[in-house]
This record gives C-alpha cells, structure tokens and sequence, in this order.
C-alpha cells in the first residue's frame, strides 16, 4: 500500500499579473490591515508599486518593513515584531526572495506564540496558529513561498536555526513571473540553482514519495533547459516563466520530501562565513552529488533523463552522465567556489570540525542516498575549496 501526506498553500496563483491579486486574496482572508516585508532595493525600486495599488484598491490599510537586505537572521525577526506590535496588522505579506519571506514566517508564529525564537527550532514546535501570510517571490529559487520551513541565523551562536511547521506555510502564494525580469545573473544563477538542488535532493531524499518525484523530476527539467536561457538573456519571458515554474515545483517536492546532505553542509557556511544560501548550495552541489551517486544510481540515472540526456544502458554511467551535466551548468553560471567566496583553506581549518558536526545536527545529510560520516564531510568541504 502507498501512504504519503503532501502540504502546500490552500491558493496557489501562477502567472503574469498574478502579484495583483492581492487586494482580493487579503481581503478573502478577512484583512483590514497589512504588514509588508519587503528588502530596500524592492522598496525603493517601484516594484511594489502594483502591489500597493491593489492593496489600496481593497480599501486595505498597509506599512512596510524593509531592512532584510541580507540573509535572514534573528535581528530582521526583532525589528520586524517590533513594527508589528506598533502596527498590530491582521496579515503579513512577505514580497521578495527567500531572505523576506523567512523573516514573514517566524514573525507571523512569533506574533501569536510565546517565548524566543531558539525554542522553536527544530520540528513541529508551533503551537498556535500564526498570522496568515501571504508571499510574493520576487526571485526564482528558494521556493518559500510554498514551503513548510523557515531558516533564520542566530547572530549570537552563528548558527542557522532551521524551523519546520505546517503551520507557517504561506495561506496564498502569488508567483508572478513578471516580477523576475531583469534579476542580475549573479542572483539568477544563485536562486536558480539553489532550486536545482530542491529538485535534485527531494527527488533523491530517503523521505521522497509518489508525488514528489513527480514534482521533482517536472522542476529538474524544467529548471535544467531554462535557467541557462534566463541566466544569459533576463528579458526572455518564456525563459524566466519556466524557471519560476521549475522553482515553484522544486519547493513544493523539497517541503515534503526534505533535503539531503548538499543543504547540510551549506548551512554552517552560510553561518559561519555569510555566504548567501543560494550560492553556498551551488558552490557545495557538484561535488556533493558526484560522492552520492553511488547510493542510488538509479535515481541518479532518473534525473540525468530528466535533464534530456539520453541513456547510456548503464545506471552508473547514466547517473555520472547526470552529474557532468549539473557541474556544467554550474560552470556556465561562472559560480565561484568556495575559495573565491571567502572560504579559505585557512579559515576552514580551525572550524571544519565543528562544521561537520553541525551539518549532521541540521538533520538533512540522514535523508541522503549515501550516508556520509564527518570525516567524510570535512573532505567534501576541503574538496569544494
């Protein structure tokens, strides 16, 4: 018999102009006031303008906080529940990449729960019902806004404090393609393959199921034809459509299916050297995926068909197939290594240890095809230098 539980948004609105609906997405949410949390280059842009518009169009009443001009962490939460509780909206509503609407998350738990936000790090530690958010991607990557998750950083331990809880899962995503033209290629290529590794790590997570392969495989195809095209020409609309679409699937299969050993190592670099989520991924992916092929070639092999190659009538051969093909597009997308974002040899040293140790607390390497221990960690991340 097949048992599986899936989780997503109740409303999912895809497509150009989709941003638009927000009036009457908020208002059907019974909002008379709303709290915005943006970043400051989308406040300052005019990309917020349409939004506001149908804001004020509802007859909704609406302010804005927006400092998270970097990765989320514990100081963007304080600030941002600080404006809430002089506020006192009834929704919040997280327009941008991952950085905005991980910080709408734990602000919409921590406005209704009590406590720090270090207690609820973990799983399932949400006890009562959050503010209904509604989120607006501006990037397409990391998937938030259809994922059951929040990563926030302790400034004070730098550690990044993974929360998982259906209930923080946005009530409405509006993606909304048009919102993603013109992102610089440096950001294309990092949201863009951070989706990648959603997609490659559902597909291949110990916790995958029926439905999420589905969604997995769909995004790998998807993302592996047309984030190249959206990373050389940002104006090309069929190009960005099919990436946002891919980025958008990567997360649904990922919320449900988890993440691998790829988002483990990443997130202590992301901590301990303040190297953004999407490019610490994509600088970690390629090397981590060649280690675990052997753990399943036949998956493996699955997403190297995915990505249009064709099969070589050997799993092994198919699967390593696959993994030139990622590294390539990696090295297309001029992502710099570990190195050249600041990881040196000499900095590792003294924190490898306690990066391995950390990456198998997060909890994500157990979903991994092949199990790595930390000695097995430590030279993976020497091998990305």
């Amino acid at each position: 018999m097949i048992n599986f539980t899936f989780r997503c948004p109740a409303i999912i609105h895809f497509g150009p102009d989709a941003a638009l609906k927000v009036g009457s997405e908020a208002s059907r949410l019974g909002a008379k006031s709303l709290l915005i949390v943006t970043d400051p280059f989308l406040a300052s842009s005019g990309l917020l303008e349409p939004i506001k518009k149908s804001l004020t169009e509802a007859g909704l009443a609406f302010s804005i906080y927006s400092e998270v001009n970097t990765e989320p962490t514990t100081t963007h939460v304080a600030e941002c529940l600080s404006q809430l509780k002089t506020k006192k909206p009834d929704l919040l509503l997280a327009v941008g990449g991952g950085s905005p609407i991980d910080v709408a998350k734990a602000v919409s738990f921590m406005a209704t729960n009590p406590g720090s936000l270090q207690d609820y790090m973990g799983i399932d530690k949400v006890g009562q019902e959050p503010l209904p958010l509604i989120a607006i991607p501006t990037t397409a990557g990391t998937g938030s806004e259809a994922t059951a998750t929040t990563i926030i950083t302790d400034l004070e331990k730098d550690v990044k404090m993974l929360i998982i809880s259906p209930r923080i899962m946005p009530k409405v995503a509006l993606v909304d393609p048009l919102l993603t033209l013109g992102m610089p290629k440096g950001l294309t290529a990092a949201t863009g393959l951070d989706a990648l590794t959603h997609a490659i790590e559902a597909y291949v997570s110990r916790k995958a199921t029926l439905l999420t392969d589905i969604l997995a495989l769909s995004a790998i195809k998807l993302l592996s034809v047309n984030l190249p095209v959206a990373f050389q020409e940002p104006q090309n609309k069929e190009a960005r459509t099919k990436t946002l679409l891919g980025a958008l699937k990567a997360g649904l299969a990922f919320s449900n299916a988890s993440v691998a050993l790829v988002h483990g190592m990443a997130r202590p670099v992301g901590a301990l050297f303040h190297v953004p989520h999407g490019i610490s991924n994509a600088a970690l992916l390629a090397k981590v995926m060649e280690f675990s092929l052997s753990g399943d070639y036949a998956r493996y092999a699955d997403i190297a068909r995915a990505m249009g190659l064709a099969d070589l009538g050997d799993e092994p051969k198919t699967a390593q197939a696959g993994a030139d093909k990622v590294a390539q597009i990696i090295k297309d997308m001029a992502v710099p290594s570990l190195t050249a974002l600041g990881v040196t040899k000499e900095k590792l040293d003294p924190v490898v240890q306690k990066m391995a140790e950390d990456a198998i607390a997060s909890g994500s390497p157990a979903n991994n095809p092949k199990i790595a221990t930390k000695e097995e960690i430590v030279a993976l991340y020497y091998a990305c230098l």
